[in-house]
């Protein structure tokens, strides 16, 4: 599982937490950030709306929020390789 987000990241494709939990069912992507950037990945990382995520998320699989969550003002991080 760790090596799909591994080769998620060095195809050149962004990833946040949701992504990587619900896509890949990796739960700690913190860990392989830190993991890869020890091994001297560049990787750089901004925040973005949920609702992005959400969007990307459902190209591939079906999420659907509550209709109460904030999905634009909820912001999580995304990451990915500087190339």
């Amino acid at each position: 599982m760790t090596l799909a987000v591994r080769e998620h990241l060095a195809a050149g494709q962004s990833i946040t937490r949701l992504e990587a939990l619900v896509l890949f069912g990796v739960a700690n992507l913190p860990a392989i950030i830190k993991e890869m950037r020890d091994q001297g990945w560049v990787i750089q990382s901004r925040w973005i709306p949920y609702a992005t995520a959400v969007r990307r998320i459902n190209e591939h699989a079906v999420l659907q929020p509550p209709a109460n969550l904030p999905v634009r003002e909820i912001q999580l991080t995304e990451y990915w390789v500087n190339r």
